[in-house]
């Protein structure tokens, strides 16, 4: 299931209920996606080297770069968001938590757009 599909499901839920699943999924998320990043990164790092005198390592090096432009949106962008998001529950959440996660929405939609650039 895409992350559109799940992100188009939450919002759809009753307030408490979406706050709480976006909650939670930033919780688990936010422990694996550092995982994913850093693995990601080390193995285009070792395709670059393995393949340095082959026709091709320019495309792996700007796939690599687009992967590193991913981590720094989300560390800049999306992790602050996150960070905050991910201890809310309906009764300490801020008056614009709806418009947080829009934003965080909006910034992961342009990540993933990075992302399959750098895959394509």
């Amino acid at each position: 299931m895409s992350n559109g599909v799940v992100m188009l499901n939450l919002n759809a839920l009753l307030e408490d209920s979406g706050q709480l699943g976006h909650a939670h999924g930033g919780r688990m998320l936010g422990a694996v996606m550092p995982v994913w990043y850093v693995g990601s990164l080390a193995l285009v790092a070792v395709w670059a080297v393995a393949g340095w005198h082959h026709d091709g390592t320019g495309l792996v090096v700007t796939a690599g770069a687009l992967l590193l432009l991913s981590v720094v949106m989300s560390l800049l962008l999306l992790v602050p968001i996150n960070n905050r998001n991910k201890t809310w529950t309906p009764e300490n959440r801020p008056e614009d938590w709806k418009e947080q996660m829009h934003r965080w929405e909006r910034f992961h939609y342009a990540r993933v757009a990075v992302i399959v650039a750098a895959l394509v």
